[in-house]
Order: C-alpha cells, then structure tokens, then sequence
C-alpha cells in the first residue's frame, strides 16, 4: 500500500487544529510514529510558516507550548485534505475492484 507523502504534515496539522495544547508525545502517539518523527515533521511545519509555537510563560512548566495553525496553514490543511481524500478514495476504490476479483475467482473454484 503507497504511503500518502504527506500525510504526516496532514495529521499533524489536524491534530493541532483540534487541540492546540497537545504535548509532542501526544502528536507522536496519534501519529504513530517516533518522538523524534513528530518533532522533525512539526519543525518543518513551523519553519514552512505552517505552526506557530508559543510557550506559556506564565506556566510554571516551562516546556508546556500552544500550537497554533496559521493562516498559511489553515490553508496548508484544507489541501492537504482534499489531497488526502483523493488518496484515500483511490486506494479504496482499488481495494473493491481486488475484493471484486478475489470473489469471482472464488465463485469460479467453488462451481469447479
């Protein structure tokens, strides 16, 4: 099964969106992926003006930081989606043919 290439960029982003408070071993996990992975693809996303890190200041923790998506990256997301959705109805519609084939050649064997 190919890899969507971005698709890394794309659950990041999706996970920022909907919890901007979410620690990178958190990103990691969701993403199945190492920490180092997650940090790699989210340095990327901020140097790319994708993510915005800030840090609470006031936070007693100090490594706590908020991601935010910037407007590039709302826009990242939204085309990262439709991309990703392509993807993942191109793979589907592959998927069926295949059953489609396994079943008929089944039907044949068993009627031999």
């Amino acid at each position: 099964m190919t890899v969507f290439p971005e698709s890394h960029h794309y659950k990041l982003l999706k996970l920022i969106d909907a919890n901007p408070a979410i620690q990178q071993r958190e990103m990691a996990k969701a993403m199945g992926v190492s920490l180092g992975k997650a940090n790699y693809c989210l340095q990327a996303l901020v140097q790319k003006g994708l993510v915005k890190m800030d840090n609470f200041r006031r936070n007693d923790n100090k490594l706590a930081y908020s991601y935010l998506l910037t407007p590039r990256g709302i826009e990242a997301k939204i085309l990262l989606t439709a991309a990703f959705l392509k993807h993942k109805v191109a793979e589907y519609e592959a998927i069926r043919k295949e059953i489609e084939e396994l079943r008929q050649d089944a039907e044949r064997n068993a009627a031999a």
